[in-house]
């Protein structure tokens, strides 16, 4: 397993969570059972430390270099914490997709949050996490 890097860089964490946006909202529109399937795959491989093979977060790297976006470190811990939130998401909206539940809810929190992140900068799973951490360590 590769380690966690500490430090990764906001404009291609926001392009990817960009790219999460749209496609939900293209799955919320066509109903395209493979898109939560490819998103489930692809926060599995960024949740669980395996970012580098991950193919948004590849996309994203790409058109941060390609278009000269700045590069902004910023602590991964909450944003591997957040990404891991969006794998539960994803299992769930798999689940009730090919058992033939509505998913509008799942995906419409998915598609709230994601585009927080990448409109607004807004991390709430980085909230969340940063909140447990200081009740952790009192």
């Amino acid at each position: 397993m590769q380690p966690h890097p500490v430090l990764s860089n906001e404009s291609r964490i926001r392009l990817t969570a960009f790219f999460v946006l749209v496609l939900t909202l293209v799955y919320l529109l066509k109903g395209w059972g493979l898109i939560p399937v490819f998103l489930l795959l692809d926060f599995t491989l960024r949740a669980f430390g395996f970012s580098v093979y991950s193919p948004l977060s590849w996309l994203s790297g790409q058109l941060v270099r390609l278009l000269h976006l700045p590069v902004k470190p910023v602590y991964m811990p909450p944003k591997r914490f957040a990404a891991r939130i969006g794998f539960v998401f994803f299992v769930a909206i798999v689940i009730l997709h090919y058992t033939g539940i509505s998913t509008v809810i799942p995906a419409g929190v998915i598609v709230l949050f994601a585009a927080l992140e990448s409109l607004a900068n807004f991390c709430a799973g980085c909230y969340v996490y940063n909140a447990y951490a200081r009740l952790r360590s009192r």
